[in-house]
């Protein structure tokens, strides 16, 4: 879930922490500008196909839809979810003749490490090399980005640390690149119950409780996070299959308690978080989005607009639409993809 907003995290929050569900207004786009509303979308339940390929340290699952040699557009998942965030996102884009590559994140689906000694890692920085490592597998030189969650916050690692790979970027709840050092820094008792997994997840009860109980988890945060959200279990249940990951446990339990600084990286990583603890700016063209019912904590885009230093424009998608936005208001989150690369 976006507990994705580690960068100067009390600057978000401030004294009072923000409420599930609270309504943002639009900021950054042109004057006189409204919340945009999502059309209905016809509703699908199944990608075409899934395919594998070996790149970096992993074999990676992945959707792949439109015409080979359309402009590219990979879509990043966050947590709890999987690919199926974008079952309806990725046929608009397809017919309108982009390339769209959906992957497995690292410790979800049919994506595993090549190796059984790799350490199950999950900082930033190694999901961003995963999405480069792609790319190269792919032999695609720039493409544009979308992603909520990790995988807005992955995506913002990639525009920041290599943006001539980046030709654009659509980043559900903004900027949310941090580091260790901002996620140490204590947030007043109402914002701290808000990250309370993060607590959980800190402990060995926690780890074993996910393992355990991972799918009554993940349901639990979804509604949480999109409490206007009325998905059925068939909804949940194509998603909760992508847990059953050898790896998925490790990876979660290791991303959160590294952004807690209680759990080491691999020294490789090291440059790069440094590179990301400065806070980079991000220079590439951008549209954030938000859902006026988002139960996650995240920022207003006031809070994270001096990030963004290209042609950017904030959007907020009104009609209930909460922290899976991509899922819950296709239409809208596609239709940001095909605007950005016109900012």
């Amino acid at each position: 879930m976006s507990d994705e907003i580690d960068h100067d995290r009390r600057r978000f929050f401030g004294a009072a922490a923000m409420s599930f569900g609270a309504v943002e207004l639009l900021i950054g786009s042109p004057a006189g500008a409204e919340a945009v509303k999502p059309k209905a979308a016809v509703s699908r339940t199944s990608f075409a196909g899934l395919k594998q390929i070996d790149a970096g340290v992993l074999s990676i699952g992945y959707a792949e839809a439109g015409p080979a040699d359309g402009s590219a557009v990979i879509l990043l998942h966050g947590w709890p979810y999987d690919i199926y965030s974008y079952v309806d996102v990725a046929p608009i884009l397809a017919e309108a003749g982009y390339r769209v590559i959906v992957p497995y994140l690292r410790g979800y689906g049919s994506t595993r490490f090549l190796s059984s000694a790799a350490i199950r890692n999950g900082q930033p920085s190694a999901l961003g090399l995963d999405v480069i490592a792609l790319m190269d597998a792919l032999k695609i030189p720039k493409a544009i980005l979308g992603g909520f969650d990790w995988g807005a916050r992955t995506a913002n690692i990639v525009a920041a640390l290599w943006p001539e790979r980046c030709k654009a970027m659509v980043s559900v709840s903004g900027y949310l690149i941090g580091s260790q050092t901002a996620g140490g820094v204590p947030l007043p008792p109402k914002a701290e119950l808000q990250w309370w997994y993060q607590f959980y997840f800190a402990t060995e009860r926690g780890e074993a409780g996910y393992d355990k109980y991972r799918h009554d988890f993940a349901k639990l945060i979804w509604q949480l996070a999109s409490p206007k959200w009325d998905f059925d279990d068939a909804t949940f249940d194509r998603s909760a299959a992508a847990f059953e990951n050898p790896d998925h446990v490790g990876i979660v339990i290791h991303n959160y308690r590294w952004r807690l600084g209680i759990a080491q990286g691999e020294p490789k990583y090291d440059a790069l978080e440094k590179q990301l603890a400065e806070a980079p700016v991000i220079g590439v063209r951008t549209i954030t989005m938000e859902g006026d019912a988002n139960g996650a904590p995240h920022p207003e885009p006031a809070a994270y607009r001096a990030k963004f230093s290209g042609k950017y424009e904030s959007r907020i998608i009104a009609g209930g639409v909460g922290h899976n936005l991509p899922q819950e208001a296709p239409v809208a989150f596609a239709k940001a993809i095909m605007d950005v690369e016109k900012l």
